[in-house]
């Protein structure tokens, strides 16, 4: 039986590597956007498995989970601007 000092700190971590995921994978979608030189897919696993489908011939769908609810506001604008961020993705014929 883990303590709650254990779970809490597995709770902390897995946070930590899903929000530096998507930060990462905000920082390629912004990359690939304004068509910089250097694409960062390595920052993350999560970029590196989404390589082909960010910057390759393939379409990708990206699914944003908002509420409407009052408490949760600022995360539901953060989560919209950054779909928006990631709508404007564009990638060419290879």
């Amino acid at each position: 039986q883990p303590s709650l000092g254990a779970t809490t700190n597995d709770r902390l971590r897995e946070c930590i590597s899903i929000n530096s995921g998507l930060l990462a994978l905000g920082n390629v979608i912004e990359a690939l956007c304004k068509r910089r030189g250097h694409v960062p897919f390595r920052q993350s696993k999560l970029t590196r498995i989404l390589q082909d489908s960010l910057a390759g011939n393939c379409r990708t769908a990206m699914i944003a989970c908002v509420s409407a609810s009052d408490h949760n506001t600022d995360e539901t604008v953060s989560t919209l601007n950054y779909a928006n961020r990631a709508k404007s993705l564009t990638t060419r014929t290879v």
